[in-house]
């Protein structure tokens, strides 16, 4: 079954913001605070479960990707990829670094931990995994699991040019302030689809968070504000 390809994805309308619900509390998004919750995770059902393989008759594949927070003494920030424009699938897209598991890795933090090495060049002397989101069914019929770790800053880059276009930081506050929370619908085969969205100005461009990405950040945002 062929899936929707969005080349524009900005350019969707949107349907509503979500600057009705509350931002996760600055006390909530420390290292330590973060750690915390998601040690304790346990009896929640995500909000953005994903496709789950809908526009592919490919059978399930496993994936994983890192959720780097690094620790800055301002806060959290997180770490992002943006794709280079000539890759086959998803192409200029916003993500985290990761990809399909292996059958050399020894589960999905491995395969979190050896694929952001090879897309971005971080080493794991400066990682902490600190747990794990519930896994997210991509349309493609991959089952990602989120890997969460907290990054000590002092590291220095070298991303796969073919693969990585650049890397660049977001605070972690203004990603769990859902005010920034943009939805959009649109219609393929005539079949109403949504997606999420998160603008991120940054210095010098706009990054278009949006997709898998911007659904698992939902998901974190969900967890990290539950009473």
């Amino acid at each position: 079954m062929k899936r929707p390809v969005i080349t524009q994805p900005q350019l969707v309308p949107v349907t509503r913001t979500d600057s009705d619900l509350p931002a996760v509390p600055p006390e909530a998004l420390t290292a330590t605070a973060v750690r915390n919750r998601l040690q304790a995770l346990s009896g929640w059902t995500p909000e953005f479960a994903g496709d789950g393989g809908l526009f592919t008759d490919r059978s399930p594949a496993g994936a994983a990707v890192l959720v780097p927070l690094v620790q800055h003494e301002a806060g959290l920030n997180l770490l992002l990829t943006r794709r280079t424009d000539h890759l086959r699938d998803h192409a200029g897209q916003i993500s985290f670094p990761g990809g399909r598991v292996e059958p050399e890795d020894d589960g999905p933090v491995a395969t979190a931990l050896r694929e952001t090495e090879e897309e971005i060049g971080l080493t794991r002397r400066y990682i902490e995994v600190i747990g794990q989101l519930p896994v997210y069914s991509t349309v493609t019929a991959f089952q990602v699991t989120p890997v969460v770790a907290l990054v000590e800053p002092g590291f220095t880059l070298r991303l796969d040019d073919f693969e990585v276009a650049e890397a660049f930081e977001v605070p972690l506050a203004w990603l769990m302030d859902p005010a920034h929370h943009r939805h959009h619908r649109f219609e393929f085969a005539g079949t109403e689809r949504r997606f999420l969205s998160m603008p991120w100005q940054g210095p010098e461009r706009e990054y278009f968070i949006w997709g898998a990405t911007a659904a698992m950040l939902r998901n974190l945002y969900r967890l990290l504000s539950r009473a």
